[in-house]
Formats: C-alpha cells, sequence, structure tokens
C-alpha cells in the first residue's frame, strides 16, 4: 500500500479544475458586465487587502493568481506571512494578501476570489480541529468522497492544507470492497468472494493505489485477516471496544505492519480522540468536505 503521507496532489489537475471553476464563476456572476462598477467609470488603481475577520486556517494560495487570471492580466498579487497554505490566522483582520491593479478590475472578480477562499479555508480550518484532536494517537485523519461535484481536487487539497491526508481520489484509483458490493452473498462467506475478487486485481493497469474492504462486524474482520492481499480494512460504525479489539486481534496475528485498520461511521470533533486511542492507523470523515463552514474573510480597499 502507498504511503498517503507521499502521495503528491496532482497540481496539473489541480489547477485546471480551478481555471474551469473560475469560468464558471466569472460567466455566472458578471454576465454581461459589472453595471455598478461601469457606472464609477475609470476611477483608477488602488491597493486592497485580504483579511480575516475570524480565526481560521488559510487554503487557496496555489489557486488565487489562476482565478485572479481569468478576470485580468493586470492585478499584481502581494503574499503576507499569514497567507500561505496551512498557515493560521486570528480574528483581527490579520491581512492575508494585497492587490493591486485597476480598481474596476479587482471589484469585479472581489466576490468569486472571496467564495473560492472562504470555502477552502473553511474546509482547512475544519481539518486542522480534527488533526489536532488525535494528536500523539498516531491516527491519520482522512478526508471521503463527500464532495461538492466539479470541486473535488480544490476540497481535497484543501484538506491537505489543513493537516489532513486523502483517502482515494474517485472511484477510478484504488479498490473499496464495501458493503453493498457484498450483500448479495451468502452469509459467512465474506473472505471467499472478497478473495475471488482480489485475484483479479492484478489484471489492472496501472494497479490500484490499495486495496480495502470494509467490514460491518467483528466476525468479518476475523474472516478478512485471512485474505491475502487486502492492504487496510475499513471499520465502519464499530463501537470503541470492537476497535480495540480487531487492533488486537490484528497485533496477536502479527499483521500490524501489513494491514491496515481504518474508522468510520460516527466520527464528530468530540468522538475522534476516543477513536485514535483504540489504536486504528486512519480515521476517515466525511464531514471535512461535506459540513464545513466557510471563513468570513474580506477585502478592504487601503489605497
Amino acid at each position: 500500500m502507498t504511503d498517503r503521507s507521499l502521495i503528491p496532489i496532482d497540481q496539473t489537475a489541480l489547477i485546471e479544475q480551478t481555471r474551469t471553476l473560475a469560468r464558471m464563476g466569472k460567466e455566472e456572476d458578471l454576465g454581461r458586465g459589472d453595471l455598478t462598477s461601469d457606472l464609477l467609470g475609470d476611477p483608477g488603481n488602488g491597493v486592497f487587502r485580504l483579511i480575516s475577520k475570524e480565526s481560521g486556517v488559510f487554503a487557496g494560495r496555489e489557486l488565487a493568481e489562476t482565478i485572479v487570471a481569468e478576470y485580468a492580466t493586470d492585478i499584481a498579487l502581494s503574499w503576507k506571512p499569514a497567507g500561505v497554505d496551512g498557515g493560521e490566522f486570528g480574528s483581527d483582520h490579520t491581512s492575508l494578501l494585497e492587490l493591486s491593479g485597476p480598481v474596476n478590475s479587482i471589484l469585479t472578480v472581489e466576490r468569486v476570489l472571496l467564495n473560492f477562499l472562504q470555502r477552502l479555508s473553511g474546509i482547512a480550518t475544519k481539518t486542522r480541529r480534527f488533526v489536532i484532536a488525535v494528536e500523539g494517537s498516531g491516527a491519520v485523519i482522512l478526508d471521503t468522497r463527500k464532495t461538492t461535484p466539479g470541486w473535488r481536487h480544490l476540497e481535497k487539497y484543501a484538506v491537505r492544507c489543513g493537516g489532513g491526508q486523502n483517502h482515494r481520489m474517485g472511484l477510478h484509483d484504488a479498490v473499496l470492497i464495501k458493503d453493498n458490493h457484498l450483500a448479495s452473498q451468502p452469509t459467512g462467506q465474506t473472505s471467499a468472494v472478497v478473495f475471488d475478487m482480489l485475484n483479479r486485481v492484478g489484471a489492472i493497469d496501472p494497479p490500484p493505489r490499495f486495496v480495502e474492504v470494509e467490514a460491518d462486524n467483528f466476525e468479518q474482520v476475523r474472516q478478512l485477516f485471512n485474505v491475502v492481499g487486502i492492504d487496510v480494512i475499513l471499520l465502519d460504525n464499530f463501537s470503541l471496544d470492537d476497535m480495540r479489539e480487531a487492533v488486537a486481534l490484528r497485533a496477536s496475528l502479527n499483521l500490524s505492519e501489513k494491514v491496515k485498520l481504518e474508522a468510520s461511521g460516527g466520527v464528530n470533533i468530540d468522538t475522534v480522540s476516543d477513536i485514535a486511542k483504540t489504536g486504528v492507523d486512519y480515521i476517515s470523515v466525511g464531514a471535512l468536505t461535506h459540513s464545513a463552514t466557510a471563513v468570513d474573510l474580506s477585502l478592504e480597499r487601503i489605497k
């Protein structure tokens, strides 16, 4: 199994998706033109700064220039020390970025740029809270596929900014055999069915990043430990006691270095610490992306 901490962000896909979304944002927002700014005439050049109005973790530096470039090529971006991906900022109007150039152009891009940066910083901020909650346990916080359609590369990038790691990018890069895949199979035949599926994994080219199988109960975990070729067992909605028992069984079988355990279901900021203390390797949290609240950022003119 690939070490998730070493999986690089697909920078090309990230920028291309950002460019596509920025064009869509521009089209729906600008339409036939910025009627209000047009009434100003030409106010010349100016300087604006991006400030924080609440504390959080920043994400979006790698994308901001791509977004702005969809509107104008004569807006300069000057980053401040706090405006770094993964950097923490306070609620005291911390300066993150300065934009300088034609006032009308900056006013036109303002809302769409803020929409991106606030959303991504919200995900990074939520992720950081989970990462801090499991510090010292050795457990890694993972995201899921519960992302906004069209935003997957961006939202998974924001999770990385917050200190989390990425699960599979989609159905195409890893094998995850879940309960619905096995629902029609006879009770007690989980290991046999999974073994048969794994026999066909070798024909996949390029090979999947990892092979993971979901278990709904402890007896399934016991069966799956007998199957060679599984990288991760997903403990779905397990109690803390059952998680600890799965970790102990793995250790007794000398499989701790070969098969990782991932906890999922019922994970929130109040439960994640206790889950991490059971000894699982990974904790996947759909809320990182599907329930993150945008951080309050603002753009103000200073010159």
